[in-house]
Formats: structure tokens, C-alpha cells, sequence
């Protein structure tokens, strides 16, 4: 045993290595990305040939999770919460075939949005599914249940979501390690025709997970992760989960709490411990990080619905993140007043790097859209859509990974041509393939502008799945070769490069632009490295 400074991420994947991980899975996304990274990095994890490759998205790398686990490894599949959307068809099927090596959910949640589209809430997926959830509270709890999670989840012969947040994910402390367990021998399932999904052997699987919920209550109200801890003051109970605890703890430094708290961290709702505090208690105070899901949960179980304050009633605000400061004043206790920003400090929106690629794109657009006006560039998730901003405006749509083609197939079926897509390299492998495919067997009027800077540049700068290929993907979809125009975004080649674009403007039928030059900042580090070899 050893202590270690680790981020929340890195705690999660140190104690998958040590808990005898052989395989993970992921795509890049904050807040999760470090736990991939850290893996990819980890001299234990080389020395045991630990898969650790990025998947193309996190639909391909759950899938790719559920093979290693029915081969009877144990695997860890991770994504940022917007991530589990796109694997939601796995994730939800994963439950009803069950698992044979241990296999371990990690998404991790951004409540305020600071790099998503929504503060999704993760725990209502794992109730859907009918799964435990584990909700570590600091980075040592984050480690004992990465280390945990998959003997719970053979055990239980279910997948286990550990759900986090981004200041969990993004924050460090001194975690202490344990012995490092072996990594399964190879082993088929025992079910032979468990991860068959015909209708006639999923309903006896839907049934067998029905029948484990009784089960999985049993194992939370006796987890060591929940935690009753009992106060003097019974004019309020607090029910805390998962990082809330620590911001509660927080308000309790100079002087310990006088009411009970029930600190919950493992899921399902351990209602006995619910009834208790309860039952005790005049007023509970639902203190979590996310959606009111403990919240709505208690509406539904306990008859005085006016004795719950938290998001729904007001006492925490709906939306953003909860803090110390939040819960002393739903607690009524005096907090200092937050410092405001002086006016000499100016607000620095983020932009795109110095140098950056996209910057030439941008202007590309803005030039040969001008005769056309506004709203007919559709934009995807990456650095690119820092287009949107000053001082380029040169983007009109931004919802979800992928959808910039088919929104632009969408808008030209509805008339609006020219219609222009915009998409990364990286972002188009994820999940604009297929929109393509759709678009060239319509011969929709779209055109294609693929800005290909070699890597995953949003996040730091990972591998991109399709580097150096991207040219015969569009090929194999079926795009007419003629129509798919390579161009390097440089200054010097600005006038060639929009003539480029007018044309294929032109053309009523799909268009690819690939926009080819590396990121400015892996370019850097690419530089670096080589002097320094």
C-alpha cells in the first residue's frame, strides 16, 4: 500500500488496475478524460498489456466493453455524460444479458455545463437500466469503488455505473492504494445463450433482473459506502449523496454537524436508513449534486411530501452546481459574501489558438457565404465551434455530436441550398459517417467541409480515428470522387481554397471538403518532443 496525489479521474483508474482491470474503454470527453489517459500512461498497465486504445465513440467502445466481459474479463468503459447517450442502446441491453467478467460504467456528469450541451444527470439512466450505482464523494471513495465495483458486479452478474462529477473528476487528494489483484483467466459464460437478445430469452433475462432488485436493495442498505451518522438536532435531517457530502462537510470545519445525516453513495435508495432518518426527524433537506432524483424518489415513498426541501422545493436552486455556499444558506447559517470580480479585469471569452486551422476555415465560410446571408452553416461538436464567437460569427447550429450533416441534409430537403456542414476529424468518425451516407444516397445538395487537424483537439489532443484515412472513407460512402477536394488552410492559399468552396457550392449534390492541417498545439508538443530526442 501506497499513498498517491491523484485527481478523481486517476483515482477511479488506479483502482481499476488494482482491482484487476484488463481492459478499457472510452472516448474522449470532459470531465472523464483523464481516466483513459491515466491508464494509457501507467507503468502497471503496460507491464499487464491492459487494453487501453481509444474507440472511435462511446457507442463502438461500450460494445467493445460487453465482448471483453462476456470473454470473462474484467473491463471498465468510460465517457462524459452526454457520452452515455450515444451508447444508450448498449447500456440498456447490457443489463438484461447480464455480464460474465466484471464490467464497470464510469460517466462522469457536468453540472453548469462548463464543456457540455446539458447537466444531464446520469443516475436517471442506471434506474432506468435497473443497475447499482456507485457515488464516490471524494478521491478515495472514487478508488475503493473502482477497486470494488467489479467483484459487486460479477457477483451480481450486472454491469455498476460509478457516477461523478466534474469537480470530483477535476480535483486531487491523497488516495492509499491497495495489493493489486490478478486479472481473470479467459472464461466463456456459463448461460450459453445469455447475450442472445431473441425475445423469447430476453424476457427470462428481464425477469431475472426484476427478481435482483430485491437483492441490490439488501446490498445497499448494508454497503459501507452509506452511512448514517446521528445528530442532537432532529428539527432537520440531511440526506446527502455523492460529492454534496463533501460540500456539506465543509460548512461543519469549525464546529461539528448537530443534525443527522444519511450519506448515500451506493444505489438503490437504502430506504431502511431512509425510513430512519425520517422517522426521527422533523424536516429533510435533500442535498445532491445533479437532478432531485433522491428527492422525487422520497415523494414518491414517504407521505408528507412538505417535510422534503432540496431542488424541487426551492431550498436549493433547479439549476447549476451546488456548493458550500448553497447549502449554508439552505442551512440558514452565515456565509461570507463572494468576492466580486473588479472592473479592471476583463472577461476573456475562449477562442481558437493562435495559428489554429479552423481560423482560416472560418474565414473561408464567412467569405463564400456572404452572398448568400446568414443561417446556413451547420456546426458540430470541437474547437471549431468557438466559430460561433466573435470574431467570426461564421456558424448558425451547434446541438449534438454529428448532427451538423444531417441538419445541413435536413435544411436542404427543406429547401435552403446551399447548405454547408462543418465538422472535425475526429467528431465525423464518431458519428457524421453515417449522415453522410444518408446524404449521398439522397444526393442531397450539402456541402462538406471536414477541418481535419489530425487529432481530438477539444480534449487534449488523443488520437483520431480516422487520420490519414478519411479521403477512402468518403470514397467507400459513396461520395463521388470528383467531389472530394483536399485543401491545406493557410493564407497563402485563402483565394484557391474559397474558389474551391464556391464550386462545390455550386454543385447539387454532395460535396467533401477535407481542410487538412495539424493542431497548432499537438504540432507544438510534436516539435518539443523531437529536440528533445
Amino acid at each position: 500500500m501506497k499513498n498517491i496525489l491523484l485527481l478523481g479521474d486517476e483515482a477511479i483508474a488506479q483502482g481499476a488496475i488494482d482491482g484487476g482491470l484488463s481492459g478499457c474503454y472510452a472516448y474522449p470527453g470532459t470531465p472523464s478524460t483523464e481516466i483513459m489517459e491515466y491508464i494509457q500512461h501507467n507503468k502497471l498497465a503496460c507491464e499487464n498489456n491492459i487494453h487501453r486504445v481509444w474507440s472511435s465513440n462511446e457507442k463502438t467502445a461500450f460494445e467493445s466493453a460487453i465482448g471483453m466481459s462476456y470473454a470473462g474479463k474484467r473491463c471498465m468503459v468510460c465517457f462524459k455524460h452526454v457520452g452515455l447517450n450515444v451508447a444508450a442502446d448498449a447500456f440498456m441491453n447490457c443489463a438484461i444479458t447480464g455480464i460474465n467478467g466484471g464490467l464497470v460504467i464510469v460517466s462522469a456528469d457536468d453540472p453548469s455545463m462548463h464543456s457540455s450541451q446539458n447537466e444531464q444527470d446520469s443516475r436517471i439512466y442506471a434506474k432506468f437500466a435497473m443497475i447499482p450505482i456507485l457515488e464516490p464523494s471524494n478521491q478515495q471513495e472514487a478508488y475503493d469503488m473502482a477497486y470494488t465495483a467489479f467483484e459487486l458486479s460479477e457477483n451480481i452478474g450486472l454491469p455498476v455505473m460509478i457516477r461523478i462529477t466534474t469537480r470530483l473528476a477535476h480535483s486531487r487528494s491523497n488516495v492509499e492504494t491497495k495489493p493489486q489483484k490478478p486479472q481473470n483467466d479467459l472464461h466463456l459464460p456459463t448461460a450459453t445463450k445469455q447475450f442472445i437478445l431473441l425475445p423469447a430469452i430476453a424476457r427470462r433475462n428481464y425477469e431475472s433482473l426484476i427478481a435482483k432488485q430485491t437483492v441490490l436493495r439488501e446490498l445497499s442498505e448494508k454497503s459501507s459506502f452509506n452511512k448514517y451518522i446521528d445528530g442532537n438536532d432532529k428539527s432537520l435531517g440531511i440526506i446527502t449523496t455523492g460529492i454534496a457530502c463533501n460540500y456539506l462537510m465543509e460548512n461543519f470545519i469549525a464546529a461539528p454537524c448537530n443534525y443527522p445525516v444519511l450519506k448515500i453513495t451506493q444505489y438503490p435508495l437504502p430506504y431502511k436508513l431512509v425510513e430512519k432518518i425520517y422517522s426521527e426527524c422533523d424536516k429533510i433537506l435533500v442535498a445532491e449534486e445533479g437532478y432531485p432524483v433522491v428527492e422525487e424518489l422520497l415523494k414518491g415513498f414517504i407521505s408528507d411530501n412538505n417535510k422534503i426541501l432540496g431542488r424541487l422545493s426551492g431550498a436549493i436552486p433547479r439549476t447549476g452546481e451546488l456548493s458550500p455556499a448553497i447549502l449554508a444558506k439552505a442551512l440558514n447559517m452565515d456565509t461570507d459574501k463572494p468576492c466580486e470580480i473588479p472592473d479592471l479585469v476583463a472577461s476573456r471569452p475562449p477562442q481558437l489558438c493562435q495559428g489554429c486551422s479552423h481560423r482560416d476555415v472560418a474565414e473561408m465560410i464567412n467569405s463564400a457565404v456572404s452572398e448568400y446571408g446568414k443561417g446556413r452553416v451547420f456546426a458540430d461538436i470541437g474547437c471549431y465551434t468557438l466559430m460561433a464567437l466573435p470574431p467570426f460569427d461564421a456558424i448558425d447550429t451547434c446541438v449534438e455530436m454529428g448532427a451538423s450533416i444531417t441538419m445541413a441534409k435536413g435544411a436542404a430537403d427543406a429547401g435552403l441550398v446551399p447548405s454547408i456542414a462543418i465538422i472535425g476529424d475526429s467528431t465525423f468518425t464518431h458519428s457524421g459517417m453515417t449522415g453522410l451516407l444518408d446524404a449521398v444516397n439522397e444526393k442531397s445538395a450539402v456541402t462538406i467541409i471536414i477541418s481535419d487537424n489530425f487529432t481530438t483537439g477539444m480534449t487534449g489532443g488523443q488520437d483520431s480515428s480516422g487520420t490519414n484515412r478519411l479521403v477512402e472513407i468518403c470514397k467507400g460512402i459513396g461520395v463521388e470522387h470528383e467531389h472530394i477536394r483536399v485543401i491545406i488552410p493557410l493564407k497563402k492559399n485563402f483565394d484557391e481554397n474559397l474558389a474551391i468552396l464556391k464550386e462545390e457550392m455550386h454543385y447539387s449534390g454532395v460535396s467533401v471538403i477535407i481542410a487538412q492541417r495539424e493542431c497548432i498545439q499537438t504540432f507544438a508538443r510534436r516539435v518539443k518532443s523531437n529536440r528533445k530526442s
